[in-house]
């Protein structure tokens, strides 16, 4: 299973604000720290936003950050709102399935099974679980002098 790159800057976004708490932290600084297009920031940083999981301010001291505590944000919640629905094989989007099989696949039942076990697990963690080692996470980022 792979995941999309806004639900993976989704999670990034979300860890750094995470580690950061209570400061804001900038569109800018995430680019920075891992690399990735500022233009791609904005757009996960106002759909996250408009979701709910952050707070955003613009302007000159703008930034953003956690809309609620990092231990009640489930990754299960970044996931499937990043994912939005999107089938995993075709068969599962029932306007655009071609494949033949479909009436007497069984695979279908079975990538679903596992798609259900995916999130469940997902669902036992939280952004707050992933960031406990918040002093390496910050210094991988280059966000302290150590």
């Amino acid at each position: 299973m792979r995941i999309t790159v806004f639900t993976d800057y989704s999670l990034r976004v979300l860890i750094q604000a995470a580690i950061r708490h209570p400061e804001k932290v900038t569109i800018d600084e995430v680019a920075k720290a891992y690399g990735i297009s500022r233009n791609h920031l904005i757009k996960v940083i106002n759909e996250l936003g408009r979701a709910g999981f952050l707070v955003t301010q613009r302007g000159r001291s703008g930034g953003f950050t956690l809309a609620r505590p990092a231990d009640k944000i489930l990754v299960s919640e970044i996931v499937k709102f990043g994912e939005d629905g999107q089938p995993l094989v075709e068969c599962f989007d029932a306007a655009r399935n071609t494949c033949v099989i479909t009436p007497a696949c069984r695979l279908k039942g079975v990538i679903a099974e596992a798609r259900r076990a995916f999130f469940d697990v997902l669902g036992k963690y939280t952004i707050a679980d992933v960031c406990v080692n918040r002093e390496a996470l910050l210094r991988h980022l280059g966000l302290t002098s150590a």
